[in-house]
C-alpha cells in the first residue's frame, strides 16, 4: 500500500510549506518576506505593484488553486475581482493584517486540500488542458517563490 509519502503527495506539501513558511535552502519565503511588515511598508513599490498586492495576488492564486483542484465553483474569494486587485494605497494597519491572514488562510486551504489528493489524481488534467495537478501544485510553490525574491527586492530598494 503507498503512502502519503511514497505516493507524492508529501513531497508536494513539504515544496508548497518550503516556498510559503518553512525553511528552504533559497533563503527567504513568501511568509518570511512580509512578516513584520507595517501597513506604510506593505505600501512600498519599485514598479507596478506594491507589497501589499503581490500578498493578495498570491493569496488569489493558491484560492484559485485550490478551487481548480477540487473542481469548485468561482466566486468565493473574500475580495471582489481576480489576480490584480484594486487596493487602497496605503492599506489601514488593520487591512494590512487581514491580508496577511487570507495569504494563511488561502494557503493552509491549498495544503489541505492538497493533502486530500490520492497518488493517481495527480497526474490529472481539466478537458483541454495540459497541466496536470501535480504541475499546478509546483507552480503554485514557485509563484511563493518568485514573489518572495520580488518583495525582498522592494525591502532591499527601501533599505529596509
Amino acid at each position: 500500500m503507498k503512502t502519503k509519502a511514497s505516493s507524492g503527495i508529501e513531497p508536494l506539501l513539504s515544496l508548497l510549506d518550503e516556498a510559503y513558511n518553512k525553511k528552504s535552502w533559497h533563503g527567504t519565503n513568501l511568509r518570511g518576506s512580509v512578516r513584520g511588515l507595517s501597513a506604510t511598508q506593505a505600501a512600498w513599490r519599485t514598479g507596478h505593484h506594491s507589497i501589499a498586492e503581490l500578498v493578495v495576488h498570491c493569496a488569489y492564486w493558491k484560492y484559485a488553486a485550490r478551487r481548480w483542484l477540487r473542481g469548485d465553483k468561482r466566486g468565493s474569494f473574500p475580495l471582489k475581482g481576480s489576480n490584480w486587485f484594486a487596493l487602497p494605497d496605503p492599506p489601514t494597519p488593520a487591512v494590512w493584517r487581514q491580508y496577511v491572514a487570507l495569504l494563511q488562510s488561502q494557503h493552509a486551504a491549498l495544503r489541505a486540500a492538497v493533502a486530500e489528493l490520492s497518488a493517481g489524481q495527480l497526474d490529472a488534467t481539466h478537458a483541454g488542458s495540459k497541466v496536470s495537478k501535480a504541475m499546478l501544485i509546483r507552480g503554485v510553490a514557485m509563484h511563493d517563490v518568485y514573489h518572495a525574491g520580488q518583495v525582498q527586492t522592494i525591502k532591499g530598494v527601501h533599505k529596509m
